[in-house]
């Protein structure tokens, strides 16, 4: 259906208003899962959806849906979604490209008088990036069944807040299912990296998404004055530390071209200059396409941290605190996708993806595929976050076209 197309005027204005929404004065947005300024950002796209004619609902761990019937009420949805919450320096298109795009994409189908077999529904997922409550893709997870929304609700920000605290707070415990039959999901996005970029293709067919595996990582020494304790009688832990981070980046040599590895969020208690450390901790990002890999990479990681920790005479701990295997979309959202950018004319190959998205978490329970669009110097969760509006709109006549094959419409 070649005829019916997007809004790029209307998609780039919806963009700005948004960003107007917990703007930063550096031109970027700082709207925090369940904060006042998520629940702005989610009332301005209820506001625009609702007017589009759809209805909305909201499950248990506030995952937002707004639907669009089709004709046959007891078909599966098409969905379509990303995330409206951000870093708190993050960018005005992560996340919220992939929401608005599919919103544009409900607007095109009323605007050409579409009528679509399935419905079409478009996903807002709660606290996709993590950044205040630690757990990424929190929502879908949920959704999905991966994590327990009783084990969910009990994790708190850094100031004892908890994540139920604030569904209950906001009235975004609602009671749609969880898991439900869906006929496809489609995510746009921003590439969050360099390929395509350097490529000059203006879409990139996502096949599926790297495994992640964060750790954290505790090594226990035991505190003493730093000027009167000789350099042979401490149980210093900062000694184990610098084995193991050696030891790490070798690691990540041995499995390079593939492999990503960030050692990141170190802290030592007590907080003092002049005490020998009685723990120092620190967190491990780490991924891989492959499985196996990332298997033989804990393998390594714990070995490493128990050796150098016994050597000097420290205590350990090594944890899994986030565990995303690596992800295939489904052959036939992928062709989905592949065939809308030929329809459309658009220069597109097919990419994996480096970064987790809630995508990951659908894929296990329904059909999912994804878009990427390029993004100025690969650059994301950064303020200067930027596409084109010409990129955008590519992307979402793409999105349009593979929603509609998907959903099928009436004769």
């Amino acid at each position: 259906m070649t005829d019916v197309h997007t809004n790029p005027e209307r998609l780039w204005s919806r963009h700005m208003d948004m960003a107007e929404v917990g703007a930063t004065p550096a031109g970027g947005s700082n709207r925090q899962a369940l904060s006042d300024d998520d629940k702005a950002g989610r009332d301005l796209f209820i506001g625009w959806a609702e007017r589009a004619g759809c209805s909305i609902e909201l499950d248990g761990v506030g995952n937002l849906f707004a639907r669009r019937p089709g004709t046959d009420p007891g078909a599966p949805p098409v969905v379509l979604g990303s995330h409206l919450d951000t870093q708190p320096t993050g960018g005005r298109f992560d996340g919220v490209y992939g929401v608005l795009s599919g919103l544009e994409v409900v607007e095109a189908i009323n605007d050409h008088g579409v009528q679509t077999r399935a419905p079409v529904e478009v996903a807002v997922w709660t606290n996709e990036e993590g950044s205040r409550f630690a757990v990424s893709m929190m929502g879908s997870s949920v959704w999905a069944g991966v994590l327990p929304l009783d084990e969910v609700r009990a994790i708190t920000d850094r100031s004892g807040i908890s994540v139920g605290d604030e569904l209950d707070r906001l009235g975004w415990a609602g009671t749609a299912a969880f898991g439900k039959p869906l006929r496809a999901y489609l995510e746009l996005h921003i590439e969050q990296g360099p390929i395509l970029e350097a490529s000059g293709s203006s879409i990139g067919v996502v096949t599926g998404v790297q495994g992640i595996r964060w750790f954290g990582v505790t090594i226990d020494g035991f505190p003493a004055h730093a000027g009167t304790t000789p350099m042979d009688h401490r149980h210093d832990p900062a000694r184990p530390l610098a084995e193991v981070l050696n030891g790490l980046y070798e690691m990540a040599a041995a499995h390079a071209p593939l492999v990503r590895l960030t050692p990141a969020m170190f802290a030592s208690e007590p907080v003092s200059p002049n005490t020998v450390p009685d723990q120092i901790s620190f967190t491990i990002d780490m991924r891989h396409p492959d499985a196996n890999a990332l298997d033989d990479m804990e393998a390594t990681l714990r070995s490493l941290v128990a050796g150098a920790a016994e050597a000097h005479d420290c205590g350990h701990r090594v944890e899994v605190i986030n565990d995303c295997p690596p992800v295939v979309f489904d052959d036939e959202c992928v062709k989905a996708v592949e065939s809308a950018a030929q329809r459309c004319g658009f220069a597109h190959e097919r990419i994996g993806s480096g970064a987790g998205h809630d995508a990951c978490h659908v894929a296990l329970k329904a059909p999912a595929g994804m878009i990427f669009v390029p993004c100025q110097d690969g650059l994301s969760h950064n303020e200067a976050e930027s596409i084109t509006p010409d990129a955008a709109g590519r992307g979402a006549e793409v999105l349009l076209h593979a929603a509609l094959e998907l959903a099928g419409t009436a004769s």
